[in-house]
């Protein structure tokens, strides 16, 4: 087990704060239905996935095969009205978006966008290619996207499936580094969205 230890007090006395480095991570198996986000979506994927025990927000969960920098798949599951993608970091200087139950298809990357812009501190951020699909039964969006995160050069592609169900916005992302990564993981990502379903 490693562990990690924090320094507390000006006479720095040392304060064991142990905790597994991958404390809350399942491993996801293979041909496994499972459900997501803390949600009735489920899918089934195809190859393994280690599922992230941190979570981007109340209603998301992140799934990688390398580590989230390298490959990472988000489930957004059924957020309702006035709520946001992430937890607020400062909601009173840098208010995220809120999902609106009346949402055009349209709008979502814009909501992902905007959300992005303000959470990760970065202005470069552009929304690529949109066009309808059938997302977990209903009538959807796939939409690409590319950033790059504040203080960094590494150029990071995007691709999303979502849809506005029942008045809740139901979302899958897939990113990675341009370079290599994106191209290593993304049919699996398609195989994982097409399986969605409640």
């Amino acid at each position: 087990m490693i562990r990690g230890f924090c320094l507390a007090g000006a006479a720095s006395i040392a304060l064991a704060c142990s905790a597994p480095a991958i404390a809350g991570n399942t491993l996801i198996a293979p041909g496994q239905r499972v459900l997501v986000a803390r949600s009735t979506l489920a899918v089934t994927p195809a190859t393994e996935w280690n599922k992230l025990g941190a979570r981007p927000g109340t209603n998301g969960e992140i799934w990688t095969m390398d580590g989230d920098d390298l490959n990472k798949i988000t489930f957004y599951g059924g957020i309702i009205e006035g709520k946001t993608l992430f937890r607020q970091a400062d909601k009173r200087n840098r208010p995220l978006p809120k999902v609106s139950s009346t949402m055009l298809m349209t709008d979502i990357p814009a909501l992902l966008e905007n959300s992005y812009r303000i959470a990760l501190g970065t202005s470069l951020m552009s929304i690529e290619r949109m066009e309808p699909t059938r997302f977990a039964g209903a009538d959807g969006i796939n939409f690409t996207y590319s950033y790059i995160r504040q203080g960094e050069d590494l150029h990071r592609k995007g691709e999303a499936r979502a849809a506005m169900i029942g008045g809740k916005l139901w979302m899958i992302t897939y990113e990675a580094p341009q370079l290599y990564y994106f191209d290593k993981s993304v049919a699996g990502f398609r195989q994982i969205a097409d399986s969605a379903g409640f």
